[in-house]
């Protein structure tokens, strides 16, 4: 899964080409938003160094910085781990006319806080229990929840992990519970199909991103992401169901 495309100078035209494009539509998708007064909320999961940052960035990098906020939660404090496991997470839901991308959220519980001893048995499966009882909340409420998993073989997560020992600008992204990411890949894997088959609803379903190829990853989540809405001057491109689609029982997710 997830092709590699062969890197050369045409490659890098076609993608600047695909990335302006899909930038000018996220623009024109944005005015739609602030004019209707929606309220957008992008979250971004998936197995650790997978390009989630990447993402956002691009997605991002010309909007209003007034109504797109990025949002991506420290560890809770001691007084956020005695509150009710969705509140943190609530000050920092979209406003109308906004558009909020998590990079992680609440599914934190359903993958690393469990992996990792961060939370109890009977916390994790609570939490399996509630989560698409807040979803079908916020959706009731207004909100429009998108949410994507980005997926990557062990192979290129651990490449991708030791590249950042030896870039001196992305050593910040290092962290202990990356390291573990590789070691401890089979449970991540095993959470990570509970967590998909068991939150995944009518209105709330996951969308799966192949990422090895981070520059396709990207392009088709923007693609998508515009698909999803209808405003003026909608001039978009479905995005490439090898590398984007919905999850379902049998979806090839990397093992």
């Amino acid at each position: 899964m997830g092709h590699k495309r062969k890197h050369d100078i045409s490659d890098d035209k076609r993608y600047r080409a695909e990335l302006q494009e899909a930038q000018v539509q996220l623009s024109r998708l944005q005015r739609h938003v602030i004019a209707n007064n929606l309220k957008i909320l992008v979250i971004f999961e998936g197995r650790d160094a997978a390009g989630k940052d990447g993402v956002i960035k691009r997605i991002t990098r010309h909007l209003s910085p007034r109504e797109t906020r990025v949002v991506a939660l420290d560890p809770p404090s001691d007084r956020e781990r005695r509150s009710w496991y969705f509140q943190r997470y609530v000050a920092h839901l979209p406003a109308s006319g906004e558009i909020a991308l998590f990079n992680r959220s609440w599914y934190n519980r359903a993958g690393v806080e469990q992996v990792m001893g961060f939370c109890s048995e009977a916390e994790y499966e609570e939490f399996l229990v509630t989560a698409p009882l807040f979803e079908n909340l916020l959706d009731h409420c207004g909100v429009r929840l998108i949410k994507y998993y980005l997926d990557i073989s062990k192979k290129e997560q651990k490449a991708r992990i030791e590249s950042r020992t030896k870039d001196p600008l992305r050593q910040w992204k290092e962290s202990k519970v990356d390291l573990a990411a590789v070691k401890r890949w089979a449970d991540y894997t095993a959470l990570r199909d509970t967590m998909l088959a068991r939150t995944h609803t009518l209105t709330a379903p996951w969308t799966i991103v192949s990422a090895n190829d981070k520059r396709a990853a990207r392009i088709a989540v923007m693609r998508d992401l515009i698909g999803r809405f209808e405003f003026d001057d909608k001039a978009s491109q479905p995005a490439d169901p090898a590398i984007l689609f919905p999850f379902h029982e049998t979806a090839a997710l990397e093992s």
